[in-house]
């Protein structure tokens, strides 16, 4: 540079704030998105960023479009349209296993590119528990595809990841701190990285389906659960067995008087799953509920727990199920698989205070959680992001589970569409919004809330359900960290690190400096969130391209490409998605996440320099 910048007061509380990022993102120390935003409320205490600057993130094109992504996605799932796509998948997939995983991995990489990949994995769990179940496919053969090809369709468009739906953004505000005679960045277009994101979704898939092949585990025991066999199913996998059986407390039973949550702590109690009191016989009983004489309960379990639980507690062992009859039919209720995603507002939270029975109606009977199976004390068990819950519901109640942005069904279960009648409203606002982002001037961020507000009013969603579909954590993470970057950018503090880097490395050829700028993405990828390490490392990269007469838009865009290279580590929200009902290890990700890390680099910088 020609220029030396000297460290200023200004420049030490921005790096002092930066560490302060990482080290809050690294150490989780508080849930990343109150770390994003108290990080925003020092950036503005600390007068880095003038005031009425600094919620400028909340209204910027980057976040509102996110917004309407996530409300386009949620009208496409309402309508019921991956019921369809699992059955054209079986009917078309045949017996052989390659080409299931190879229709199955590609459908979602494309879908991922005109939504948030978390959002796609999530709609695409079902979808391949039912092609599990129906093609007797391994789970885990199907889902690490799925979400790595998930991870990569988000580099297709400029919609299809957080990273690239910010990078315009970022671009806009260093173009404001330019040196005089810079040339000005322009904004790409929508289908600017598509030749990128294409070729990097085929060698994903080239390498899944030859080499990464004998890398991805093939858990037998892990499938999904159909109707069909979910008695087998979980005796096998989770040890849970036995039947349904109907006991009537009496006036000596020492369960009077009890809650429920103390009656299914004593020993050798089988599970409780219904309840008959003074009101109408119903499952998943609250845990503080109490137990008076005359109460039935229904639990599961094998005839000799059961009889001889009945005998030490002086209950009444019914011969038959005079009270649960209905409510135990297999065509109403059963048990299923529910997996805690990213960004749930469960995580954290024991069983017992998120009270799942008297809020969701279901009954967490176990937990699968990566290498270990919970059966005992799960009351007091705090959820795991990618825990996934072994319950028991109706399927009435499983539904509205479903519908909820805390949870992931993942078993297969037979329900209506929801509203299948709405599919082509759902399909014309979102090609419509697709067309304005093409075909006119307009802001992504306008475009995308076209299609996401016309499906409100066509009634694919409510507009409460519009509301439950956007991850607000992603938002405020978003939001908030967007004055960071700014701060960096106006203090100069980009500027002077990008100085001192090349002072450090000296002359070094371009390839080799992109190599350095993709690897330092991918790395603090793993530590922290793509968001996050896109908006610190695009100012930096485009100072260094500036030093160096390189294409400062091309080093931007090799940071949000290479903060999309995550598959080593289950931090990414897909991978955490995944790793409970795939029945995943975390050494199972280190050990094809490691060649996929590396080919991915190989191929992005190789198409990034042929293309651009």
């Amino acid at each position: 540079m020609e220029s030396e910048l000297t460290l200023t007061g200004d420049m030490l509380l921005v790096l002092a704030l930066l560490g302060l990022t990482i080290f809050a993102f690294a150490s989780e120390i508080v849930r990343i998105d109150i770390a994003a935003v108290s990080i925003m409320v020092l950036t503005g205490l600390l007068g880095l960023v003038p005031a009425d600057q600094l919620f400028d993130g909340f209204a910027s094109n980057a976040v509102i479009a996110v917004i309407a992504v996530m409300i386009i996605g949620a009208g496409l799932d309402r309508t019921g349209v991956m019921n369809t796509v699992s059955t054209a998948m079986v009917r078309y997939g045949g017996k052989s296993e390659n080409r299931v995983v190879a229709m199955l991995a590609t459908l979602v990489g494309l879908i991922s590119g005109f939504m948030q990949n978390t959002g796609a994995t999530a709609l695409f769990l079902p979808v391949a528990g039912r092609v599990s179940a129906r093609l007797d496919i391994p789970l885990s053969t199907l889902l690490m595809p799925v979400g790595f090809c998930a991870i990569v369709g988000g580099t297709i468009t400029m919609v299809g990841s957080s990273p690239l739906i910010l990078l315009n953004d970022l671009i806009d505000t260093s173009n404001r701190s330019l040196p005089p005679g810079a040339e000005a960045m322009q904004p790409f277009g929508l289908f600017s990285v598509s030749p990128i994101g294409l070729a990097l979704l085929a060698v994903t898939l080239l390498f899944l389906l030859t080499l990464g092949r004998r890398f991805i585990p093939r858990t037998q025991g892990k499938r999904p659960a159909s109707p069909g066999r979910t008695k087998n199913y979980f005796a096998e996998v989770y040890g849970i067995t036995g039947n349904v059986y109907e006991l009537l407390v009496t006036v000596d039973s020492p369960l009077v008087g009890m809650r429920v949550s103390e009656a299914e702590m004593l020993d050798g109690a089988p599970l409780l799953l219904a309840i008959q009191s003074t009101d109408e016989p119903r499952l998943a009983p609250p845990a503080d509920e109490m137990i008076w004489v005359g109460t039935v309960l229904g639990v599961m379990g094998t005839r000799e727990q059961v009889g001889r639980f009945a005998v030490d507690n002086k209950l009444r062992l019914q011969p038959r199920l005079r009270t649960f009859g209905t409510l135990f039919d297999p065509g109403r209720a059963g048990i299923s698989e529910v997996v805690i995603p990213p960004g749930s507002n469960l995580v954290g939270k024991t069983i017992g205070d998120a009270r799942l029975r008297s809020r969701f109606g279901i009954s967490v009977l176990a937990i699968n959680r990566g290498d270990a199976i919970v059966r005992e004390g799960l009351r007091g068990e705090a959820l795991r992001v990618g825990d996934c819950l072994v319950s028991h519901s109706s399927w009435r109640d499983l539904s509205s589970v479903a519908r909820d942005k805390d949870f992931i069904v993942a078993t297969d279960v037979p329900k209506e569409e929801a509203r299948p009648q709405k599919v082509g409203h759902a399909l014309v606002f979102f090609l419509l919004a697709m067309g304005l982002i093409l075909f006119t001037d307009f802001n992504l961020s306008i475009a995308l809330l076209t299609g996401a507000i016309g499906m409100v009013l066509t009634g694919v969603l409510s507009m409460d359900e519009a509301y439950q579909a956007v991850s607000w954590k992603t938002v405020f993470l978003m939001a908030s960290l967007i004055p960071l970057g700014f701060a960096m950018e106006v203090t100069g503090t980009a500027a002077w690190l990008v100085q001192e880097m090349l002072a450090l490395v000296g002359d070094i050829a371009d390839i080799w400096m992109q190599l350095a700028l993709a690897v330092l993405a991918t790395v603090l990828t793993l530590v922290m969130s793509n968001v996050g390490a896109t908006v610190l490392l695009v100012p930096i990269a485009i100072n260094i391209a500036l030093a160096t007469g390189a294409n400062p838009a091309i080093y931007a865009l090799i940071i949000a490409l290479g903060t999309s290279n995550a598959f080593i580590l289950p931090t990414h929200p897909v991978n955490a998605l995944i790793i409970g009902p795939g029945g995943y290890k975390v050494k199972d990700f280190i050990r094809i996440g490691l060649p996929m890390s590396a080919l991915f680099l190989v191929a992005m910088l190789a198409m990034v320099n042929l293309v651009y």
